[in-house]
């Protein structure tokens, strides 16, 4: 019979590390700074996200851009949560390496694991959604409206992060490296 050990350490309020069997799962965001200034042309904060970027129109990614990023960051995540998701939270986009001078991204990216983010050799990498999919996954929730909250994080440097990570991979790479981050939530019904 084999006995597990599991040990639970409150990290703050708002985060949990699971340790058991000398491995560690990061399931919450990292600690937020929020002094950048992330913003999109088509929703305000607390306002609602187009038909045109959610699963009820043509499910492509909104226009962002985002200013104050230290002058110090080495790469930046940008990740989309439901946090009202009936199972928990789901993840609905995971960019990463995306260089620090980036100042926005265009709308309608391609749904392609390595994105040119300009034409200009800029490269970016995306993540594994909660759909199990690369690239964005516009909101689409069973009911109601929920809200989707869109993270920039800048980070110390520039994690190892494999192809096709997921949100607990992305969340874990980045643990102790966000040095400013900043947030846009919009709400989408059905």
């Amino acid at each position: 019979m084999s006995r597990f050990l599991w040990v639970v350490v409150v990290l703050s309020s708002s985060s949990l590390a699971f340790l058991g069997c000398g491995e560690a799962r990061v399931d919450s965001a990292p600690p937020e700074k929020l002094t950048i200034r992330l913003k999109s042309s088509v929703f305000n904060d607390q306002g609602q996200i187009p038909k045109l970027y959610t699963c009820d129109g043509e499910d492509i990614s909104p226009p962002l851009a985002w200013a104050g990023v230290p002058a110090d960051a080495k790469s930046l995540v940008l990740i989309c949560e439901d946090p009202d998701a009936p199972l928990g939270t789901w993840c609905h986009w995971l960019l990463f390496d995306l260089p620090p001078d980036v100042r926005e991204l265009r709308p309608n990216l391609t749904k392609e694991a390595k994105i040119d983010l300009a034409g200009a050799g800029k490269f970016a990498r995306q993540g594994t959604n909660d759909f199990g999919k690369a690239g964005y996954g516009g909101p689409c929730p069973p009911g109601g409206t929920h809200r989707y909250v869109f993270r920039i994080h800048a980070l110390d440097e520039s994690p190892k992060i494999k192809d096709g990570a997921k949100r607990g991979d992305v969340l874990k790479a980045i643990q102790g490296h966000v040095i400013a981050s900043g947030k846009i939530v919009g709400k989408y019904g059905r």
